[in-house]
């Protein structure tokens, strides 16, 4: 939050107390840029140091000093935010500018500098203790220099008193502003239960302090000098939403990214594409709207007997393609869709079928089975090992594969499989549309279209503990899809006590119908012509199948149709494929002939006889 002068709260937290505490611990987003108003209204970012430098001397400080690991201590210049390590300040402190000798000698030299700096009367110092972090290798485990500096510290904090300066005179330590990145890289002994010292986090821009950087950026841009001021606030709003989470120091890179590329200041949120994904092209843009709009006769080629699914389906891609219904933001899923129905009737297929429609390419399709994933620690495979864990270098396969091919369409199978830590996950992906890695990269889903399959509905467990159909391919459609959305909703709502999760998906649940005779007997011959169709384009070998041969395969195949369209391949395997490949190989058929099914001989192991195909000589 920012008050009335444009100052975050934070910083405002910092000059509230500088005279009532003698040192200070910042930690949290200190690595970003902070806004600082130049001008009524005109604002422009700097690093934490020399922002803090002018803040401080804002706010009645004559000098600021400031240290780190690297190069000793230096003076920051007034205005320029530079640093001089030769300035008559720290000569009169005896201090050395540079690092000198090892480790032990450098802390021995900060803590002496240290001692120096806050017991100086007259004009008030600030130091900023930058890197504190690394200024020890274990905080729980001090060595030697290290407990000495930090004591040092401890009791300065508590001997050092204020004194009035200024006119009207204000009270004044020479204060002390540790940054580090975590609280816990300082001694706990240092820190807790200190009254001399406050620790105030330093969180991510809110939209608030966004805005004020993206005012002032958005003139930058190509076109903005002579840009209506309709379209110049409506930059500045996109900028914003656009860019939720991110930090001021990303904001000031996206707008160096847009004029180098040229990209005008209306195409703000192209640039903040770019830059999220490290990619200039946007394949979503290149889709064949033709092709989606024959798309209905596309899946059913390969879908079978599932027409309001496909219907439903292309609704969702036609809205993902169109950006109809899209947040401002910018951030979530092109699309999300959840299907649901028995096993084998061509969800994971839709999903492979959609792949090949939108990106016409079947690589884009990456598929995660999510009773993998079914363990409370699972989630580090997705997302990676966090810090100190073995892995922490390898990344998650998620991660790394959304990162690798952003634009492509994620099937989640199986999903009521995966353990509910898991599922926490996704609700930063629908709603947000982006992850953090194990390794603190930030990866975004913007461009990718997200698919959950599920059995759920199907099966319930009965008094017995046995696991029963509570749904058959002899209840209507309707009656079916309306138990298997109902046990859906109990799932989510009671068993995992996630109902958001539901809510992200909204009317995006596709319940699929059981395979039927007539859609059975289609998938079977569409099968049948595909063997065969394969065969004779692969090894030159024609094989016919009679239709009284057809009629006892036909029976064989399709008198279980509980597993759908997987059960039906595999039925045709144990009573074609395999009979058919044992009589080629038994007869060394060479590549050209022609044959015909003249049997089929059921069995425990079924076997087919092949016949010559025998042409009469043409006269």
């Amino acid at each position: 939050m920012v008050d009335s002068n444009g100052k975050p709260r934070w910083v405002r937290d910092l000059l509230r107390y500088l005279p009532l505490k003698s040192q200070f611990v910042l930690s949290g987003n200190i690595r970003d840029h902070y806004p600082y108003e130049i001008s009524p209204g005109l604002f422009t970012s700097q690093p934490l140091v020399p922002f803090l430098a002018n803040e401080l001397r804002n706010a009645g400080y004559v000098h600021v000093l400031a240290y780190d690991p690297v190069h000793g201590f230096r003076e920051i210049e007034d205005g320029t935010g530079s640093f001089t390590g030769q300035s008559p300040l720290l000569q009169q402190l005896s201090i050395c500018a540079g690092i000198e000798g090892d480790s032990k000698t450098a802390l021995e030299q900060f803590s002496a500098g240290l001692e120096s700096i806050v017991s100086r009367s007259g004009e008030p110092i600030a130091l900023i203790a930058d890197f504190a972090s690394r200024i020890v290798n274990r905080p729980d485990s001090l060595a030697t220099a290290e407990q000495r500096c930090f004591t040092k510290a401890l009791v300065l904090s508590h001997e050092t008193k204020s004194r009035p300066c200024g006119a009207p005179p204000k009270p004044f330590y020479n204060s002390v502003i540790w940054v580090a990145d975590k609280e816990g890289d300082l001694p706990d002994w240092f820190l807790i239960a200190n009254p001399r010292i406050r620790h105030i986090p330093v969180p991510k821009p809110d939209h608030l302090i966004r805005r004020q950087l993206c005012t002032s950026l958005i003139k930058s841009l190509d076109g903005a000098k002579t840009a209506t001021a309709d379209v110049i606030s409506n930059a500045v709003s996109e900028f914003v939403e656009s860019t939720e989470g991110m930090l001021l120091v990303d904001l000031v890179a996206i707008s160096q990214l847009s004029r180098t590329e040229g990209l005008n200041v209306s195409r703000i949120s192209e640039a903040v594409r770019h830059y999220k994904l490290g990619v200039t092209e946007d394949l979503w843009m290149k889709i064949d709207r033709a092709k989606i709009a024959q798309g209905g006769e596309f899946i059913r080629r390969r879908i079978k007997g599932q027409n309001h699914a496909i219907v439903h389906m292309l609704d969702i891609i036609k809205r993902a393609v169109t950006g109809v219904g899209a947040s401002r933001r910018g951030g979530r899923p092109r699309g999300v869709a959840f299907l649901a129905g028995p096993t084998g009737v061509g969800k994971t297929e839709l999903a492979k079928t959609i792949t090949n429609l939108l990106f016409g390419d079947d690589s884009a399709y990456i598929r995660f089975d999510m009773s993998e994933f079914s363990a409370e620690h699972s989630d580090q495979r997705l997302l990676g090992a966090p810090p100190g864990y073995i892995g922490y270098d390898v990344g998650g396969e998620l991660t790394n594969a959304i990162r690798e091919k952003p634009f492509s369409v994620l099937l989640f199978d199986e999903i009521e499989k995966a353990h509910p830590r898991i599922l926490d996950k996704f609700l930063q992906i629908l709603d947000d549309g982006v992850l953090t890695s194990g390794r603190g990269d930030r990866v975004y889903f913007s461009e990718a279209f997200i698919i959950f399959t599920s059995n759920l509905g199907i099966y319930r467990t009965n008094a017995d503990g046995e696991r029963v159909l509570q749904v058959s391919a002899n209840d209507a459609f309707d009656d079916v899809a309306k138990k298997v959305r109902f046990e859906i909703e109990q799932h989510f709502k009671l068993t995992l006590g996630r109902p958001e999760i539901l809510n992200r998906i909204g009317e995006n649940i596709i319940v699929f119908d059981f395979i039927r005779e007539d859609v059975a007997l289609s998938i079977f011959e569409q099968m049948i012509n595909s063997t065969l169709e394969d065969l004779n384009a692969v090894q030159q070998i024609r094989v016919t199948i009679p239709e009284d041969a057809r009629e006892v395969l036909r029976n064989l195949v399709l008198s279980d149709l509980s597993n759908g369209g997987r059960g039906i391949r595999n039925r045709l395997e144990a009573h074609l494929v395999n009979p058919l490949a044992r009589a080629l190989f038994d007869q060394s058929v060479a590549p050209g002939a022609e044959l015909v099914v003249s049997n089929v001989v059921p069995g425990e192991i079924t076997s087919i006889s092949l016949t010559t195909l025998v042409r009469e000589n043409s006269v």
